[in-house]
């Protein structure tokens, strides 16, 4: 299948909008990425570049991260 570059770029932003809801939602429970990374039991850089948008999560990621944070995996890809 032929991937269109407004696809790729429509993903980036996605991914990005995706870090920044987990962003938000940790530094509302006055979280720091470490605390939220050890807790999940996710990598210190998977964790990082997930937040800041530049990797793209495993399912399996997201939901451990959500639990940590106290949200429902849905809140944060709305």
């Amino acid at each position: 299948m032929h991937h269109l570059p407004e696809d790729d770029d429509w993903l980036l932003e996605q991914r990005r909008l995706l870090g920044d809801r987990i962003r938000a939602v940790r530094l509302d429970l006055n979280l720091t990425q470490e605390q939220v990374f050890l807790a999940a039991h996710v990598a210190r850089t998977t964790y990082q570049d997930v937040e800041a948008g530049a990797r793209d999560a495993r399912i399996s990621t997201l939901l451990r991260i959500a639990h940590v944070l106290g949200v429902h995996i849905t809140d944060l890809l709305r």
